[in-house]
């Protein structure tokens, strides 16, 4: 797990104001995001028995209130809503979501690539619909009736195999040959790679189990599930203020995650255009076949945390591994969250602050030739082996322009003595190519198989 990693929890948000298609992300709750044109049959003014918490007059008491007319309008949490089509597909500039799915599916013997198309073009058209807070296209369950779009993300991308399936090979990008082995894999074949590929994200539970029983239902006789995993993370608005998220071992998790306002953002994390200034640069992905434009590479591993072990840690070993406090993210070497870790500085005896072999030393992009991810996971807890010890972990997901270059070049470095590694076992992998954003009128992957 890089210590570049995940974004922050969110606050409540308001509806945004959508450029090029695509949704900016603002904190700050407002009873106005209800009144948005167009609501659909999912997105309701009001519950009719909901009932809000309110300050008492007396004594500041807090009560409950009581008539039903005063229903507090959809909040801004189930309003928000993140758009379908746009330069990038969804899913990987959002923050992060309270509830995801991860499923990968196999092509089904006989089919091809027109089976292909036709269940791409099935998935956008179901994608466009439930992010926009409306039914499902036919036989919808109404699991989320009443709820709001809740920042719905479903995206998708192809796998190594399935480019041999629809005789795309000539097709399938260099990048997207297997990950290398690495020391600390003990991986599930049946829980690894896949043909397709969906990942989806909503702030509401129900949200996102409608949308995972529509894709799957859309899949019909073209597809069958290989795998599936269910995550979570911190709710928006559970904090006092906006902070960066905490994973299952109880550190903060993403202090060092690429920013888009970053200049070499979109060179680390997206597949440049032909012909643009990032394509003809010495640094940039030019081996990307052109219907991998404004793409992205998404690295996959079920990463499980030995929760038993690491908890008999004292709060300094842990730290020690990691090399930063765990109260509130800050390195080892002084100062905020956010100050720069002083990888020289030494303690009165003359040892590293931050030890040779912590985790946020050794993933530094600087200690590891600029490489950078955008990681965007979900915790998991799968209950309680038989042997009483928790299933629990990250279901790791990272963005990159170049795999070899992002994922690749830290976790070797990790392999070669990540002080964590002790703590936690990769148990599942998979890679996949996710293309750019739909256009208006495109299915996602449409310049693949039509092209």
């Amino acid at each position: 797990m890089a210590d570049q990693s995940i974004p922050e929890a969110r606050t409540p948000r308001t509806p945004k104001t959508t450029v090029k298609g695509e949704t900016a992300l603002k904190g700050g709750g407002s009873e106005n995001a209800a009144r948005a044109d167009g609501l659909s049959r999912r997105r309701l003014l009001g519950t009719a028995g909901a009932t809000g918490l309110v300050l008492g007059a007396a004594g500041g008491a807090v009560g409950y209130a009581a008539r039903p007319a005063e229903a507090t309008p959809l909040a801004s949490l189930g309003a928000d809503q993140v758009m379908f089509h746009g330069k990038h597909q969804p899913g990987i500039l959002q923050g992060l979501q309270a509830r995801g799915h991860l499923v990968a599916f196999d092509l089904a013997a006989g089919a091809g690539r027109k089976e292909a198309a036709a269940l791409l073009r099935r998935w956008s058209e179901t994608a466009r619909r439930l992010m926009a807070g409306e039914a499902a296209h036919q036989d919808d369950t109404d699991v989320a009736r009443d709820a709001g779009p809740s920042s719905l993300t479903i995206t998708f991308g192809f796998g190594y195999g399935f480019f041999a399936r629809t005789g795309l090979e000539k097709q399938r990008p260099v990048s997207l040959d297997p990950l290398p082995d690495f020391s600390s894999d003990q991986l599930d074949k049946a829980r690894s790679n896949g043909d397709l590929w969906v990942q989806i994200g909503a702030d509401d539970a129900l949200v996102a189990f409608h949308a995972l029983r529509a894709i799957q239902k859309d899949a019909g006789q073209a597809a069958k599930v290989r795998w599936q995993m269910n995550g979570f993370n911190r709710s928006p608005g559970a904090t006092a203020h906006p902070m960066t998220a905490r994973n299952l071992m109880g550190q903060m998790d993403g202090t060092r995650n690429p920013k888009p306002t970053e200049t070499d953002f979109d060179q680390r994390i997206f597949v440049p255009e032909p012909g643009s200034k990032d394509a003809t640069s010495k640094d940039a992905t030019s081996k990307d076949p052109a219907w991998m434009a404004n793409g992205s590479y998404a690295v996959v591993r079920r990463i499980r945390m030995l929760l038993d072990d690491w908890e008999q840690l004292s709060v300094k070993a842990q730290e020690d591994v990691i090399g930063r406090r765990k109260s509130d993210g800050a390195p080892l070497s002084g100062g905020t969250e956010t100050t720069e870790m002083d990888l020289e500085k030494t303690d009165k005896a003359g040892n590293l602050v931050v030890p040779i072999n912590a985790h946020a030393r050794i993933t530094r992009p600087d200690q590891n030739g600029g490489a950078a991810m955008l990681r965007r996971p979900f915790s998991y807890h799968d209950g309680i082996d038989t042997d009483g010890v928790p299933d629990a972990g990250l279901l790791f997901v990272c963005w990159q322009a170049d795999p070899l270059r992002g994922f690749v070049t830290v976790q070797r470095k990790l392999d070669r003595g990540d002080a964590l590694s002790k703590y936690i076992r990769h148990e599942a992998s998979g890679l996949f190519a996710v293309p750019g954003g739909a256009a208006e009128g495109e299915y996602v992957g449409q310049r693949l198989l039509e092209g």
